[in-house]
């Protein structure tokens, strides 16, 4: 750290000791929480979606910004790459950002969800916010918000208030780029209310969130692609045929040059690299992250973004040291981690779609260490677990566990992984789980379902000499951290 970010740092603790405790973190998550929508709201923003009220999530966006004192002229000035995708833009944000920050540039990443503490989704210089610097940050919005209200509940919801709240802190915090991970679509996600954006990326796709975003590849490719805009450079992996026809045809409306990036065998590196992770999807992701920051910092030197009939898609091909430091050092926990705990060596991934299933099952089959295997699994309420679970029938679990999402049983408004969903659907969700995975013909001796994750690992014999595989869920992942590695490392 820095001495100015460690002067920072410390004013912002004695500042915060000063107040009384509405000011602490504790209450920031106690507010924050109340935040959350309920299902009816859920659903209701479902409809919108899928009628004529598609821009309502950016009008309110901009009314929100205003509120606090954030014109959309003001978030012009913000320096962003955005990055939307169906599976792999927390790995594609994670290493573009490692990339730039070893370049030497001060970084903003926003992502979500978040694996243990909220604090995760907004980080500085590849770090989470520090619960003092998170609570005055929030208190500075929240307040700002409410305080503006014109009717009882003119608030927004969770994830709309920390888009708002990630804007605040990386112009106050002056960053010289955002990496900002879109969270569900792209054409009407509240962080596309940027207009600005000088590089923007588009992941893998596949289907997920169909009750949102539309049942076919190309009605969600249709959504992923409302991130291009005019006066920016897009990036791509290779796509399926009908998706990348509607890419290619939204890129020509909006005059936004689209490049599919290389394969990663065809770089060249200085000084050798490996990666942590030997896996095609991984690789892959590399690729778009090398791409998508090479493409900032070369717009960025060139003022190209001011001057947009110079504006075009370029590739690198031999990379710098910092470029190759920059990938391996990149830390994304929660996708393809191995913990070795006293219950046997635990594989985990928060795989959640039929692709990212397919992959997590292959990672897992191909470095599982012990014949005995275990599985942990729980998903969202919008999934279809039997899409998920498949992979992962064919393979010799002694037991499958369905669990709730949550560390412990006792989850209050005050947890970072509170959620408002009613135990009684929790429960019923984990059985219905179990009842697929049995008829799927699998060979597990043991199906079970528990109320929360330290549960289902205390029902596990202790024996160093098993796999435990937990996944379908980053919220499983999370809370399974939580309890066995609770110091995540970032950075």
């Amino acid at each position: 750290m820095t001495s100015i970010g460690l002067s920072r740092s410390l004013v912002y603790k004695v500042v915060s000791r000063m107040f009384s405790n509405k000011f602490s973190y504790e209450d920031a998550i106690h507010k924050l929480n109340s935040l959350q929508s309920n299902k009816s709201t859920i659903e209701q923003i479902r409809r919108d979606i899928k009628t004529s009220k598609k821009c309502t999530n950016l009008e309110e966006m901009e009314k929100y910004l205003a509120r606090t004192g954030v014109p959309l002229t003001t978030l012009d000035k913000l320096s962003v790459i955005h990055v939307a995708g169906t599976k792999g833009k927390g790995s594609t944000s994670a290493m573009c950002e490692s990339i730039l920050r070893t370049h030497g540039y001060r970084t903003g990443f926003y992502s979500s969800p978040h694996l243990i503490a909220v604090r995760e989704r907004i980080r500085l210089a590849g770090r989470p916010l520090s619960e003092d610097l998170f609570a005055h940050h929030f208190h500075r919005v929240y307040d700002a918000l409410f305080k503006t209200q014109t009717f009882e509940g003119d608030m927004p919801k969770y994830f709309a208030f920390l888009t708002v709240m990630a804007f605040n802190v990386f112009i106050q915090e002056n960053v010289d780029v955002a990496i900002i991970e879109v969270g569900i679509g792209g054409v009407v996600d509240y962080t596309n209310i940027l207009r600005k954006v000088p590089v923007v990326g588009i992941t893998a796709l596949g289907l997920d969130h169909t009750s949102i975003l539309g049942n076919t590849l190309p009605e969600i490719a249709l959504a992923k692609a409302g991130i291009m805009k005019p006066e920016c450079v897009a990036y791509t992996v290779h796509q399926p045929q009908e998706a990348m026809e509607v890419l290619k045809r939204v890129a020509a409306e909006v005059k936004c040059p689209l490049t599919v990036v290389p394969e990663y065998n065809m770089y060249t590196f200085q000084n050798g690299l490996r990666l942590s992770i030997q896996l095609d999807a991984y690789r892959i992701n590399a690729s778009l992250a090398i791409q998508l920051a090479h493409a900032w910092m070369r717009i960025t030197t060139d003022n190209k973004f001011e001057n947009t009939d110079k504006l075009t898609s370029e590739l690198i091909n031999k990379l710098p040291k910092e470029t190759v430091i920059g990938l391996r050092d990149c830390k994304w926990p929660g996708r393809y981690h191995v913990v070795e705990t006293e219950f046997g060596c635990v594989y985990l991934d928060g795989a959640h779609t039929r692709e990212s299933m397919d992959i997590c099952a292959k990672w897992f089959n191909e470095n599982c260490r012990y014949p005995d295997k275990i599985l942990i699994f729980s998903a969202t309420g919008d999934r279809d677990a039997e899409i998920l679970l498949k992979p992962l029938s064919h393979m010799k679990f002694v037991t499958a566990l369905f669990v709730i999402p949550s560390a412990y049983k006792k989850n209050t408004d005050k947890s970072d992984n509170f959620y408002r969903t009613e135990q009684n659907e929790l429960v019923s969700r984990c059985k219905k789980y179990a009842e697929i995975w049995n008829n799927l013909n699998n060979s597990s001796r043991d199906t079970n379902v528990y109320e929360c994750v330290s549960d289902a690992l205390e029902s596990i014999n202790k024996n160093r000499n098993q796999s435990i595989l937990i996944t379908g869920s980053l919220h499983l992942v999370g809370a399974a951290l939580s309890i066995i590695d609770s110091n995540l490392n970032y950075t």
